[in-house]
């Protein structure tokens, strides 16, 4: 009896500590994905590289956007449903480099924050960004509830936020967006805490070195998106322009 208690206890062990390590290989992709996106926006928004994505006039204003920086800002939504292709058809090392590509492409994307919001602003966001992306994460690890039925809610929030967003290209309003920012703020926070419950979830301690580690990529591009849409939505919210 002793003996099948034991075996029990240390099989309980051996999942926990691999469950840890699979969470953390899972941050870990994220954390490296959005130092890639930080790292390509900055240096596109501070050197002359930023002259290959906008047109400026002679007092230093941008004027207009080349087809260069319409490819980045269409880019990350074309990778987004190559990434579920190749994590079905590729293999782990394109996996791998699919999603540092698509953080890449992000930081070039997103390299315009650099140039309408100040650094410390910009900072700040982050740093609140962070605080609230980890309290929500920790909650989704911790908790025994089901969120299910509100992951499954949010992600039809997160299609509404789509289409409003589409329509408030072409109305311009500055009350539709405030509204569009504050529901992204509600949406991908709730989506953290459900994303992080469902990656914890697929873990299988049987699953091999390949399959944990499209597991860990494909877990990490959902908080990465969790992160990245808060991020901007605050940003909108409080950030202080130039």
């Amino acid at each position: 009896m002793e003996n099948k208690i034991f075996a029990k206890t240390e099989a309980a062990a051996r999942i926990d500590q691999g469950l840890r390590d699979y969470m953390m290989r899972v941050y870990n992709f994220m954390a490296g994905g959005l130092c890639v996106t930080a790292l390509v926006a900055y240096l596109i928004a501070n050197t002359s590289a930023i002259r290959l994505f906008y047109t400026f006039n002679a007092a230093g204003q941008v004027t207009g956007m080349s087809a260069l920086s319409w490819l980045a800002l269409f880019a990350p939504f074309i990778m987004i449903f190559a990434f579920g292709w190749v994590m079905v058809k590729g293999t782990s090392a394109q996996v791998q480099g699919t999603f540092w590509g698509f953080a890449a492409v992000m930081g070039a994307a997103l390299s315009p924050i650099l140039m309408v919001y100040t650094g410390a602003s910009v900072a700040r966001i982050f740093l609140i960004t962070a605080a609230m992306f980890g309290g929500m994460s920790i909650y989704g690890y911790v908790t025994r509830k089901d969120l299910t039925s509100m992951g499954s809610f949010m992600i039809m929030g997160v299609w509404g936020l789509v289409i409003a967003s589409i329509v408030n290209i072409f109305m311009k309003s500055p009350g539709m967006s405030y509204a569009i920012s504050v529901l992204a703020v509600i949406v991908f926070t709730a989506l953290t805490a459900y994303d992080t419950q469902r990656i914890r979830q697929l873990y299988m301690e049987f699953d091999n070195s390949d399959t944990l580690t499209r597991k860990a990529v494909a877990g990490a591009l959902a908080l990465y998106m969790d992160f990245i849409n808060i991020f901007i939505a605050l940003l909108n919210l409080f950030g202080e322009r130039r």
